[in-house]
């Protein structure tokens, strides 16, 4: 691994130091968590570059590696170190992106550690390639924070700006995904859930103006190609898209097309996303094929219609989001577990009955209510068994039961909440 940049020790010891005034009982998981990105994922490669795996998975990620710095980014002015690390992996992801914008996740060199799907391009610096309209816009989320932070125009190269070009043509060309895409992905002997039905493709879908992705955040295959969370970043990427084409080359006409785009994809999401429900009003559906078909439901991994005021896209006094706040924190959203331990989202990525840290985390971020924020509290100082670390899923009967004890993104978005409410 890498020497930890001081910075980074002096925080954790500051954030345990908080915690542990005003939540005792979850002292013992600041530090470490802080500092399990930095500590255990975070690798220097021979050429000097950087690299983050996920954790227990040695392949990066565009959209895990992102969430995982995102807490280390505000101290990136008051250490070298650790902006020449911010730096490099802001590097890495235009290089991957502009390589193949279709890939999810990477290895760090051409080896032999891949899934062997049938898709139209192959690479063994591929791991796998599920397109998730979300990893795009995790490395656009990364680098506008990190440069809004720093004003370091040295993240402006020119593969940076082929970056910004390279998602911008491929939600665009997305948008028309069963005319224009040469994209198909299959794989064998799997669950349903890790390939796209229909020879490949994907399910039939109207243009409706928003982007199409195959994939979830949870890697998990969608049921209709219009996921509304990823296209909300979507929304709000193009427009940081647009600002850094703007301010770091001066390239205006780049600036407006990605302006443009998020202007039709939000018009997409606000006409064809939207579902009235007998219960609970007009909320957000979280899939849909533009033909009028809706899945309503949410998945705890972010990108999720819990996260939106977290994404930026809308605040948390907005009444759309807070009718769909209702419905997706109720027994009506099919992934909403309730337990003898605990209660929240989980995934059909994980199984039945399984809640997820992540959304645990999520709901205190989007939550203005302190008895709510304060009963997610307690669920987390009950539910990672001892180990001082958050987990992908628990059993909500039982937290003895869990899956990934190692989920770096998990670790350090748990650290980031501590940081804002302490």
């Amino acid at each position: 691994m890498i020497t930890i940049p001081k910075i980074l020790i002096e925080k954790a010891k500051e954030l345990e130091d908080k915690v542990g005034l005003k939540y005792p009982e979850l002292k013992p998981l600041a530090s470490q968590c802080f500092l399990n990105t930095i500590e255990t994922t975070v690798q220097k490669l021979e050429d000097g570059s950087y690299f983050v795996i996920t954790g227990d998975i040695p392949a990066m990620w565009l959209r895990d590696s992102a969430a995982q710095l995102k807490p280390y980014i505000k101290y990136a002015d008051q250490d070298p170190e650790l902006k020449d690390i911010l730096r490099s992996v802001i590097a890495k992801h235009a290089f991957y992106v502009n390589f193949d914008p279709y890939s999810n996740a990477f290895n760090a060199s051409a080896g032999e550690r891949m899934f062997r799907d049938d898709t139209n391009f192959k690479h063994a610096l591929i791991w796998e390639r599920k397109y998730e309209v979300d990893s795009l816009c995790a490395s656009l989320y990364l680098s506008y924070e990190y440069y809004e932070l720093t004003k370091d125009n040295s993240i402006f190269t020119p593969e940076f700006h082929k970056m910004i070009e390279t998602i911008y043509k491929t939600f665009s060309l997305e948008q028309d995904h069963q005319l224009n895409s040469q994209y198909y992905f299959n794989r064998g002997n799997c669950p349903k859930s890790d390939t796209l039905a229909n020879f490949g493709k994907g399910r039939p879908v109207n243009h409706t103006g928003m982007t199409w992705s195959g994939f979830r955040p949870s890697d998990d295959a969608c049921t209709f190609g219009y996921l509304i969370p990823s296209n909300m970043m979507a929304v709000v990427a193009m427009r940081y898209a647009a600002k850094m084409a703007e301010c770091g080359f001066n390239d205006l006409q780049l600036s407006q097309k990605c302006l443009s785009l998020s202007e039709s994809i939000d018009d997409g999401i606000q006409t064809y996303g939207i579902y009235d429900h007998y219960k609970y009003g007009k909320i957000y559906a979280y899939e849909t094929d533009g033909f009028g078909n809706y899945n309503l439901m949410d998945d705890a991994n972010s990108p999720s219609l819990l996260s939106i005021p977290y994404i930026g896209y809308k605040p948390i006094d907005d009444k759309l989001y807070q009718n769909t706040r209702r419905f997706i924190l109720s027994e009506d959203n099919p992934y909403y577990f309730s337990g003898k331990v605990a209660s929240g989202i989980g995934s059909p990525h994980t199984p039945h009955k399984y809640i997820w840290h992540i959304s645990l985390v999520m709901q205190i971020l989007t939550s203005d209510n302190a008895e709510e924020i304060n009963k997610c509290f307690d669920m987390l100082s009950r539910t990672h068994n001892g180990t001082n670390f958050m987990h992908e899923g628990f059993h909500a009967d039982d937290p003895s039961k869990y899956s990934r004890p190692w989920f770096a993104w998990a670790n350090t978005l748990f650290a980031q909440m501590l940081e804002s409410i302490t």
